[in-house]
């Protein structure tokens, strides 16, 4: 009973690395009591939406391990060069362009095998571990295995199929949730955002801090508006603004996406409409909703969603944007 009762002080006492974190108190439970009883893995993986504090997570737990004091104070030098990102012990990897390279892995490797500056031991997070490609995934196995000089890897995804099986069966598996919706407008009026824009703001968020964070923005805001209205006028009689709306947004595939994630939301809305409900995520453009829920079946509806839903996925897997974005755009003008 008493080292139970010592575990768990020993719990609570990790409480301020892991204090600005929204949301996750399963996740945070577990590597909490990995801490306390000392039962830290060598290797994990975090898997959960982008933006949902995954990254954050493990700069945490890393910090509550490097400790000087043995519980992530925040004040010691080592934990204020993690909060900068700035220990000399600690690792960051991400995607060189579309993948993670055999190059990077081999150079983590050798940063590895040598011996800590300040820590006990070295530390690294893989941020977009799906992006491995396969030669880089397989030169990771050795290390996942038998890290060196006790090492901790913690490797991020927001897409775990892409991980490979082998990789998968030496981390211990953490899964994040997507944050409350709650929680996410409670944080962004912490952090002095209108209501109105925290209220749209998380109901688009899709449980992403960091999703919620960019469409907080007024002109972010104003372009979604601007884009749905746009979308809700396409005609196939007037081809020229059709194809011209799909060249501008090509400019930019990684926003062409999140726009037509934000359009889906918009569809779904109609959704709800046309089964009564009000309680939708666009609530700003509810006289926009309510003019469209009429022109459109609910077949209809559900078809231009699994039409965005190609499209995303076209763009993802690398094909030619604009020319993905023109056949959207006519499907979508089509009756």
């Amino acid at each position: 009973m008493r080292n139970e009762e010592s575990a768990i002080q020993v719990v609570e006492d990790f409480t301020l690395p892991f204090a600005e974190i929204v949301g996750q108190d399963r996740a945070i439970q577990v590597l909490k009591r990995s801490l306390a009883t000392g039962k830290v893995a060598h290797a994990y993986v975090f898997e959960g939406i982008a933006g949902c504090g995954k990254k954050m997570t493990a700069l945490a737990f890393i910090q509550a391990i490097f400790c000087g004091t043995g519980a992530g104070c925040g004040h010691c030098p080592s934990c204020r060069k993690l909060a900068t990102q700035q220990h000399p012990d600690l690792h960051l990897l991400a995607p060189d362009g579309t993948f993670l390279k055999i190059d990077q892995i081999r150079e983590l490797q050798r940063e590895l095998a040598l011996r800590p500056f300040e820590a006990r031991q070295k530390a690294a997070i893989i941020d977009d571990a799906d992006r491995l490609n396969p030669a880089a995934a397989n030169a990771l196995l050795k290390t996942l295995e038998e890290p060196p000089g006790n090492a901790i890897l913690i490797l991020l995804t927001s897409n775990i199929e892409g991980i490979l099986p082998t990789v998968l069966s030496r981390c211990q598996r953490l899964r994040f949730a997507p944050l409350p919706l709650a929680s996410i407008e409670a944080w962004l009026l912490k952090k002095g955002i209108t209501p109105e824009a925290a209220r749209i703001a998380a109901a688009l968020s899709g449980g992403s801090l960091q999703k919620a964070l960019e469409i907080q923005d007024e002109d972010v805001l104003q372009s979604r508006k601007t884009f749905i209205e746009q979308m809700t006028a396409l005609s196939l009689g007037e081809i020229t603004p059709l194809l011209r709306g799909a060249e501008e947004l090509a400019k930019d595939k990684e926003q062409a996406v999140a726009m037509l994630d934000l359009l889906k939301t918009f569809f779904r809305d109609l959704l709800l409409l046309h089964g009564g409900s009000t309680d939708f995520i666009n609530c700003d453009l509810a006289p926009l909703l309510q003019r469209e829920a009429g022109r459109f079946s609910l077949d209809e509806i559900m078809q231009r969603i699994q039409f965005i839903s190609q499209a995303q996925q076209a763009l993802l897997r690398n094909v030619n944007t604009r020319l993905a974005l023109e056949v959207l755009f006519m499907r979508l003008a089509a009756r």
